[in-house]
Parts: structure tokens; C-alpha cells; sequence
């Protein structure tokens, strides 16, 4: 089977995290977008399946998967689809549940780190909320990026198996989003990452490791593998990394709830898709 996914051309975004998936399981697939639009794929093609009012299960938004009759949305969800049909998740459905639950708090994070330089909203420039914005990467220096991260280096310590895979004793999809999470971070808070680098051992090795399999290092070398810029998740803007002056340290104050979607990245382009 041909998958067919359904992402935005220009950025990694959220279909990066399925990307990484498709190229690791070695499986054949079409990125729709990047194909010509006399084709009738391209952009135009994403247009159309949103708009499609024939369709009784409509996605929302990209990343949709196309896999024979069916259409599969949602980042997490895919990969729960993709996960357990190549290899990329645990036999059992306990595992598979556990695999889905740290995709889920993936998830998460992807908004705090979205809304670290878009708090106020992803149509508006960036300087049109920078008072905001600095504001709110100060908290997410102290608080959210060293308390997910600090989690997600705690799954790899209390594994059963080991410290070297986040779910049982071989690679998962988890593993894969995990790389990337890292690698953004890295690009949009290269200070912040650095001071924090020594506490995360596991995490550390866990990136380096999945950048050397030998399917998703051809794919980082491909021209496939889009570069970070300035209109995905993972923007580098330096007065919003950590200051010099600055420690990473993990609030001790309760975490508060934030059930605000993910929105459109905005740099110098208004309302861009992520």
C-alpha cells in the first residue's frame, strides 16, 4: 500500500513527526503537497480534501494519512495506525496504549512550545505579541521546558528494559518524535538546551541514537528532510531563548492546565498552515 499524506509543503510542522515514522517502517508514500498541482496533487489538493462535503469521517486539519479507503487525522492518531502495522509499537495492547499515551503528552508540549513565540494568536506577526512572547518564554524556561523534558528523561530511566527505548526493550514511534523533539529544541533554544543537556543523559543519547539509523540518517541527508525555519513549530528567535543571566530551573509553583489548540504558525506571513 502507497500512503498518501496530507502536510503542508514549506514547513516540518506536526507532519514531520509522521514523516519520520513513514521513512524508519521503509514504506512507500506520496507527500501530496510537494507534488505538482497539474498532477492534482500540491497544495491545491489539501484545499480540496478539506473542503470535501462528500466525505462522512472530514478531517480538520492536516496531517491527514491516506491509507486505501481510509482517512486518518490527527498527528498521534496516525501514528497509533502506522505504529502498529510496521513494527513501530508494542504487540500488546497495553503497550500500544502506553506508546499512545506519551504521543498524546508529545502532543502537549508541541503547544507550550508553539505558544512560546505565538501566545496571543498564530495569526497575528510575531512583533505584533514580542512583549508577550518574551514574557512567556521566560516561564517556559523555567517551567514547562525542564518539567516535559525532565518526564520524558524520567520514562527512559524507570523502563524496565532500560534506559534506551521510551516504551519496552525496541524502537517505537515515540522514539521517533522524541528525536525531534529534540532537534527543534535544539534549533529555536540552542542556550536553553545546552544548560540543561547535562541532567538529560538518557534523552541525549536517545537523539543521537536515532540519528544514526541508517533509514532516517539517509532521510536527514535527503532533500525530504525540510529544514527549521521561521514558520513551524520551531522558530529561532534569540531574545527568546534563555539569557545568559538566566537559569533553567523547574518551578516549584502548580502547573496550570492549558487546553488551547496548536495554531497556524505566523512569522512575516500572516495565518501560514502548520
Amino acid at each position: 500500500m502507497k500512503y498518501e499524506l496530507y502536510y503542508w509543503s514549506h514547513i516540518q510542522g506536526r507532519g514531520e513527526f509522521v514523516r519520520l515514522a513513514l521513512e524508519q517502517a521503509g514504506v512507500a508514500y506520496v507527500d501530496v503537497a510537494r507534488e505538482p498541482e497539474a498532477h492534482g496533487m500540491g497544495v491545491a489538493a489539501i484545499r480540496r480534501l478539506l473542503a470535501d462535503e462528500t466525505l462522512t469521517t472530514p478531517p480538520y486539519a492536516p496531517p491527514v494519512l491516506r491509507a486505501g479507503k481510509r482517512l486518518i487525522a490527527q498527528t498521534a492518531n496516525i501514528l497509533l495506525f502506522l505504529g502498529a502495522r510496521h513494527g513501530l509499537a508494542p504487540k500488546d495492547e497495553a503497550g500500544r496504549l502506553w506508546a499512545h499515551q506519551l504521543q498524546l503528552t508529545v502532543t502537549d508540549f508541541v503547544v507550550h512550545i508553539h505558544d512560546s513565540h505565538h501566545p496571543i494568536a498564530g495569526s497575528l506577526y510575531y512583533e505584533e505579541q514580542l512583549p508577550e512572547a518574551k514574557r512567556r518564554a521566560q516561564k517556559f524556561h523555567v517551567d514547562r521546558l525542564p518539567k516535559f523534558l525532565n518526564y520524558f528523561e524520567r520514562v527512559l530511566r524507570c523502563n524496565p528494559h532500560g534506559g534506551k527505548y521510551m516504551v519496552g526493550a525496541r524502537l517505537s514511534y515515540v522514539d521517533l518524535s522524541m528525536f525531534q523533539l529534540i532537534a527543534g529544541l535544539h534549533y529555536a533554544f540552542p542556550r536553553a538546551m545546552k544548560a540543561l543537556a547535562p541532567s538529560l543523559p538518557l534523552l541525549v543519547a536517545l537523539h543521537a541514537r536515532v540519528a544514526k539509523l541508517p533509514r532516517i540518517k539517509a532521510y536527514l541527508k535527503s532533500k525530504r528532510r525540510l529544514p527549521f525555519n521561521q514558520l513551524g513549530i520551531f522558530r529561532r528567535y534569540a531574545e527568546l531563548d534563555l539569557q545568559p543571566a538566566s537559569k533553567v530551573t523547574q518551578s516549584k509553583s502548580k502547573s496550570r492546565t492549558n487546553t488551547g489548540a496548536v495554531r497556524a504558525p505566523s512569522s512575516r506571513v500572516k495565518a501560514k498552515k502548520k
